[in-house]
């Protein structure tokens, strides 16, 4: 029987329960098209992707890691020691990223926090480019100074909407995942000061981390408390809960769907939690160091300082 923490081919294991029905050909064209390997064409299928996944659960009750089925000898149900998670969603639709959590800003600002803040959550595009996932190298450019970590998680959306309510928002979210917003501090503060941006501080490839494990929205709630944590090189950096933000994910997902339609595979990340970077806590991982945040429920995201030469950056 397969365990929590088991990994499992959806798309293996829908074609193999169509197999004897229709043919191993047309099962492999019905399951790329009803359980395909993308998320965000899963989601897009609505609820006839649900069912799908629903069903080819149901069809692995008494399969174990390692099982291996059709001619190709596939392994349907893989242990997690076996396996290493790319990001969710490699590629978004669209990146957002908000600045919900008034802790935060304030230790960011010295307690300069702008009246205007308080009106509405704030947030930056970024780009949906520049994804990696757990377990990867962050490719930071040589010399790049203050590379700092960002406690966060994000909201999937899962179905399209437009000038939503707070309520109504909640039901256009496809699940949660921990977001590491990882920010080159040196370059933001210089490309911020003539009043644009952030750009390049936020958004070079590798720098937006998105994982482990996409959570759905009846396993996770985040109105309720949970324990937000950072750690460098096993040590705890920082701490926070989810219920310490300011706006609601409802009013955030609200704010953004005004007269800008939200899409399937939109990733919005509701901000850093306070106390949740290196800037607040006065230092930054160096390269070689690994981050780990953890957000309970969500799971770990590890990553690895690392550094390349293909790119040198302005900064302050």
């Amino acid at each position: 029987m397969t365990l929590a923490g088991d990994i499992i081919d959806l798309n293996l294991a829908y074609r193999s329960m169509l197999s004897e029905k229709v043919g191993p050909n047309r099962a492999t064209a019905i399951a790329d098209a009803m359980v395909p390997n993308d998320l965000i064409q899963l989601l897009a299928n609505g609820p006839l992707g649900r069912e799908a996944v629903a069903a080819a659960l149901q069809s692995l009750s008494s399969d174990e890691p390692g099982t291996r089925t059709g001619d190709d000898d596939a392994v349907l149900v893989h242990a997690r020691s076996d396996v290493r998670l790319l990001s969710p969603l490699p590629r978004p639709t669209s990146l957002r990223d908000c600045s919900a959590y008034e802790l935060h800003l304030h230790n960011s600002t010295r307690g300069q926090i702008p009246p205007r803040w308080y009106d509405s959550p704030t947030y930056y595009k970024g780009n949906p480019a520049s994804v990696i996932g757990d377990r990867t190298d962050v490719p930071l450019p040589a010399g790049a100074r203050k590379c700092d970590y960002e406690l966060e998680y994000a909201a999937v959306i899962g179905k399209t909407g437009r000038d939503l309510d707070a309520v109504t928002a909640l039901d256009h979210i496809a699940g949660y995942l921990v977001f590491n917003d990882v920010s080159l501090r040196s370059v933001q503060f210089r490309e911020m000061s003539v009043g644009l941006g952030p750009a390049k501080s936020k958004d070079l490839d590798g720098t937006n981390i998105l994982g482990p494990a996409l959570v759905t929205p009846d396993e996770w709630d985040p109105h309720e408390d949970r324990i937000m944590r950072a750690f460098v090189n096993g040590e705890e950096w920082s701490s926070g809960l989810t219920t310490s933000i300011h706006f609601s994910v409802g009013e955030i997902l609200s704010h953004i769907s005004q007269a800008e339609g939200l899409h399937v595979g939109d990733v919005i990340g509701t901000g850093t939690v306070g106390g949740g970077s290196g800037l607040e806590v006065g230092r930054y991982p160096e390269s070689g160091d690994t981050v780990t945040l953890d957000i309970e429920g969500l799971g770990q995201l590890s990553n690895t300082w690392g550094t390349t030469a293909s790119a040198t950056l302005v900064t302050e």
